[in-house]
């Protein structure tokens, strides 16, 4: 061969060479692809990594190859004030998004805040919400205003339709594809598939490019609908159908990204908007033996399953007791994706990282959980500690069935302490023999009172933002 030919094949050879070499620094610039996986009413004890008896071996596989928390928390446990904390890093008193907002709602969530949608736009992202948005259902409120470059979903919660056991007043059930309305009363044994299927075109269509996919699952939200395919399958009932089958679309979520291989560029969360709704007895999950339910402060309510997986970054098999929660996550996200969170508004939530890539003094990041349940704070966590306020409660009677809702009642609790360390049932009231922590997590309470407020006694906080206000 001549050499004129040898030096033109080493030549693109060379090129060749460089342009993988590029491509890789490319890569390695890139910052992650984010999914966020999120369930509606998932119990702390509904799946297997946490003593479930339901199968789920993706989502157990996702714990084997990442982080599992033990101790992970809510902002609010209850629907629209929990996903308001997700999405904005913040406390729902400080945005202020109460409970779970209805259809046609005169609040929803306000064009001033910034969620994890917007803060990823910054870095070049393409974003998508896929599922439950629940953040208020005015135009001006829809996730395309908040960041989200798709959506396709429900503007609420599932049972907020005319078949509701017990209020009729709903109008039909929409489901949106982005600011417009699909399809009226779409059939819900198929929107885990539809989820799904949306999920993995998304992906597919931004395999290029960094995106942020949040799968906001309907269920097991009642009404609980297993598919055709699902129904029966486990047999250990419809709910845990319900959850067998969201373990099979995180699985084929998965089987995606390897497909696309973006399987290590890609920082996979799974998680909860609160604990069951144990009214629905059979149709409702297990807290894993937590005192509570949703709706309420005690950690059956406030306490969810959480995962993090990242090849490479994040050991597999690997488990966190520092306490963390959901208004983490967008200070988490802004660090692995090299976005900057602004000064303002303020923020509660932070970096996770440390505790993700296991560094060597990695603490909780921040010195306390507050537990409001509406305005009242209820509860405080600092480390291996938990103080109830003097507050109501609703305490579960008697458990439902086929769909229709038990009986609760009216609790009470005084001032109690709790160690979780040794007693995560909140079951020994240690307050008498502690005064000194009980003092102490008392003035962390003071200063949040001053900041969020407190509705009993009547106290307006200095850092609570106004919600949004329809106009149309």
């Amino acid at each position: 061969m001549p050499w004129s030919q040898v030096a033109l094949r080493f030549l693109i050879l060379l090129l060749l060479a460089a342009g993988f070499r590029l491509k890789a620094a490319e890569a390695s610039r890139r910052p992650p692809n984010v999914v966020l996986i999120f369930c509606d009413d998932l119990g702390y004890g509904d799946l297997g990594c946490y003593g479930s008896r339901i199968p789920t071996p993706n989502i157990d596989r996702l714990a084997g190859q990442g982080m599992r928390f033990t101790d992970f928390y809510v902002g609010q446990a209850v629907c629209s004030a929990s996903r308001a904390a997700l999405l904005t890093g913040c406390y729902p008193g400080r945005v202020g998004i109460q409970g779970a907002l209805g259809p046609g709602s005169k609040t929803g969530l306000s064009a001033a805040e910034n969620t994890i949608a917007e803060l990823l736009k910054t870095r070049a992202y393409s974003t998508a919400i896929v599922g439950k948005w629940h953040l208020g259902d005015s135009p001006a409120f829809l996730p395309t205003r908040h960041g989200f470059d798709e959506w396709l979903g429900l503007p609420y919660s599932n049972d907020m339709w005319p078949h509701h056991p017990t209020a009729r007043q709903f109008p039909d059930l929409p489901l949106y594809d982005g600011e417009r309305v699909a399809e009226m009363m779409p059939e819900q044994a198929r929107l885990t598939r539809r989820y799904t299927q949306r999920s993995v075109d998304f992906i597919r269509r931004n395999r290029d490019r960094p995106f942020f996919l949040y799968l906001a699952h309907s269920m097991p939200h009642v009404p609980i609908f297993p598919s055709p395919e699902f129904a029966g399958r486990t047999g250990l009932g419809s709910y845990a159908d319900v959850i067998h089958e969201i373990d099979a679309s995180v699985g084929t979520v998965m089987q995606t990204l390897k497909e696309e291989r973006l399987d290590r560029e890609t920082l996979v969360i799974f998680t909860s908007d609160n604990g069951p709704w144990s009214v629905y007895g059979d149709h409702a999950g297990s807290t894993g033996g937590l005192r509570g339910t949703k709706g309420t402060s005690f950690e059956g309510g406030m306490r969810v399953p959480a995962i993090f997986r990242w090849p490479g970054k994040i050991p597999s098999g690997t488990v966190c007791r520092e306490v963390a929660g959901t208004i983490d996550i967008l200070p988490t996200l802004a660090r692995v994706a090299g976005a900057a969170i602004l000064a303002t508004p303020v923020i509660d939530g932070g970096d996770l990282s440390p505790l993700l890539f296991q560094e060597r003094t990695a603490r909780s990041p921040r010195r306390a959980q507050f537990m409001y349940w509406g305005t009242h704070l209820d509860a405080v966590r600092a480390g291996r500690w938990k103080l109830h306020f003097p507050h109501p409660h609703l305490v579960l009677e008697k458990p439902g069935s086929g769909g229709w809702p038990g009986v609760l009642r009216n609790g009470q609790i005084g001032l109690s302490l709790y160690d979780l360390s040794t007693d995560p049932t909140e079951s020994r009231n240690v307050a008498g023999l502690h005064p000194e922590v009980v003092s102490h997590l008392s003035s962390l309470a003071e200063a949040m009172r001053d900041d969020l407020g407190d509705s009993s006694p009547p106290r307006v906080g200095r850092g609570i933002r106004p919600p949004g206000i329809r106009t149309d």
